[in-house]
């Protein structure tokens, strides 16, 4: 599949992507190069001359949206493969670095005073990127060190108890019926969070500083984003 996204995204302008996507008629496809995917983080008001890292960049779907707003923007992904299409796709723009490899050995020569570090659909493998009895405190706490003091960083993930999941859709990640909702009893490796759970996780490593924003209809492919300030 990323060989063939590959050869699409050497082959097509990103202009043409919704042509493409409409044409493959392909979920993989459609994932990896919608525009709606910028959604996500197109919004945000980054400050001027930001600097960004953004772990688990995968194929680029949000890359492009930071950095239209960033100065310069530091991707990571373990995949070769993903990283040349993330690349390829945005090869006009000036302000980007890949870097390849595990996160562990990779963030150990990374600066420490990003403004922003951003987390899209990377935070429920963490145990896979940190291991250890608490690998997402682990995870989290490795992060915020890249982080300078005033900085943020922005995580997106499922919701675990996300009304889908309760209306009998698979869990995102394994493919399997309420998993998530029954404590991921048969899963290891990958798992997502409710927010007291994401809360919790947050203020045993010491950050009390949050707020919480909700994608609709979820971080994939968001058409609205609200807020407790602004909710529906």
């Amino acid at each position: 599949v990323e060989d063939h996204i590959l050869d699409l995204v050497q082959s097509y302008p990103q202009e043409e992507y919704p042509q493409v996507i409409a044409r493959e008629q392909d979920w993989a496809v459609m994932y990896h190069l919608s525009h709606e995917r910028e959604n996500i983080l197109s919004w945000y008001p980054f400050v001027p001359g930001a600097k960004v890292l953004e772990v688990g960049s995968g194929c680029g779907a949000v890359t492009g949206a930071v950095c239209a707003s960033a100065e310069s923007v530091t991707c990571i992904d373990l995949s070769k493969k993903r990283s040349q299409v993330n690349a390829q796709r945005h090869k006009d723009s000036g302000n980007i670095t890949i870097r390849l490899g595990n996160f562990q050995d990779v963030e150990k020569d990374l600066d420490c005073d990003f403004d922003y570090a951003t987390l899209i659909g990377v935070f429920e493998y963490g145990k896979g990127y940190i291991g250890g009895e608490k690998p997402y405190h682990g995870f989290l706490t490795t992060i915020m060190k890249h982080i300078r003091p005033g900085g943020k960083l922005l995580l997106a993930i499922e919701n675990k108890f996300g009304l889908k999941y309760w209306a009998g859709c698979r869990e995102d990640h394994v493919g399997a019926y309420f998993e998530g909702l029954e404590g991921y009893q048969n899963t290891a490796g990958v798992r997502t969070f409710t927010r007291p759970e994401l809360i919790e996780i947050m203020e045993e490593c010491g950050y009390h500083d949050y707020r919480f924003y909700y994608p609709y209809p979820d971080y994939k492919f968001p058409v609205a984003i609200y807020s407790d300030e602004y909710l529906p």
